[in-house]
């Protein structure tokens, strides 16, 4: 279960959209944990089709994001 103050990532293996977000979100220096979709069915349905979704408890940044929103989805 998610922790409603934890960043996470969900991401699938072999998304190129996947690995800009990726760095983006490295490129933040916030902690973050990475979460295959591909490993939960029920992550598969709600994101299958918006991956890279970026999140924080129910609040969700889906791409295309860039630095400058990932910037403002942190400080809020």
């Amino acid at each position: 279960m998610q922790n409603e103050n934890e960043y996470v990532l969900y991401h699938t293996d072999g998304c190129h959209l996947c690995e800009l977000a990726l760095a983006l979100v490295e490129q933040s220096n916030v902690q973050f944990k990475h979460v295959d979709i591909c490993d939960s069915a029920e992550l598969a349905v709600r994101y299958g089709t918006s991956i890279p979704v970026f999140a924080c408890g129910q609040r969700e940044l889906c791409w295309p994001f860039d630095a400058s929103a990932l910037t403002q989805f942190l400080g809020e």
